[in-house]
């Protein structure tokens, strides 16, 4: 009887350090089950859909022999007579630059015939104090890193009869001032996005845009038309309506005579 009792004493201990024990772990497992329900979880978004590769239609089409667009890509041109020390494009005058293209190009800028003769007058109002000087057609200089080499490159923007818009894209390269990119079109915005350059230019179909990004290729040393959409543009917002006015809030009509009747012989008279 002595020796039971101590047994007891110490048996009780245990069992309450069990049930502690087993109440813990019934608390995580509640708790890891409540988590494993909030909205953190990943769920199920249903069947996928089986990946089906491309077709080839016409397999025996002969290789195409010729460019299916010309867009103008790769071709670069060296400005003459353009220079700046240590290479900065910031030191470059844009309407020498234009002036030089205006130069190298007789065939389009001069004679009354030529397609682009009316920007080369414009030109000769570029820098003159005045109104006059407002007509020059070379538009603000944009610099931005286009190629990669950590040196900004040089961005002008040149307005061509009939609305269309001409962009250059200058850069040093070999210690020459090389035009690695030149398009010009009907233009509805130029951005820069990181090193591209994205022309926006309307299209025929209502509602919908021509989206043109150019980038730079290393291999070419020029830039390329990379990508080109049409993008569907959001129709402008409809005019809100006024709201309707209470008609208890309208003044009243004034209230009118009956007119008094006529007989035929009357009315004719």
């Amino acid at each position: 009887m002595t020796h039971s009792r101590p047994a007891r004493a110490t048996a009780r201990p245990r069992r309450a350090g069990r049930a502690a024990r087993g109440a813990v772990v019934a608390f995580v497992l509640a708790a890891a089950l409540a988590a494993c329900g909030d909205s953190g979880d990943l769920h199920g978004a249903g069947a996928t859909p089986t990946a089906v590769g491309p077709a080839r239609l016409w397999p025996r089409l002969p290789p195409a022999s010729t460019p299916a667009i010309d867009y103008g890509e790769a071709d670069t041109e060296t400005v003459k007579g353009v220079t700046a020390p240590g290479d900065d494009i910031h030191a470059v005058d844009p309407v020498a630059v234009v002036r030089a293209e205006v130069a190298a190009h007789p065939d389009e800028y001069s004679g009354p015939h030529a397609r682009y003769a009316r920007t080369a007058r414009q030109i000769e109002d570029c820098g003159k104090p005045g109104a006059r000087g407002r007509s020059c057609p070379v538009l603000r200089a944009y610099y931005r890193d286009l190629t990669g080499d950590g040196k900004d490159d040089l961005v002008l923007g040149i307005r061509f009869p009939a609305h269309q818009l001409a962009v250059r894209v200058y850069t040093f390269l070999h210690h020459r001032l090389v035009q690695v990119m030149g398009t010009s079109d009907s233009v509805v915005s130029v951005e820069l996005a990181g090193r591209e350059v994205i022309i926006r230019s309307p299209s025929t179909l209502p509602g919908y845009e021509f989206r043109t990004v150019w980038s730079w290729d290393p291999h070419q040393n020029a830039m390329l038309a990379t990508r080109d959409e049409i993008l569907r543009v959001r129709p402008p917002a409809r005019p809100v309506s006024p709201a309707p006015v209470p008609s208890a809030a309208l003044p009243s009509a004034p209230s009118r005579e009956p007119s008094p009747t006529l007989s035929p012989s009357a009315s004719r008279s």
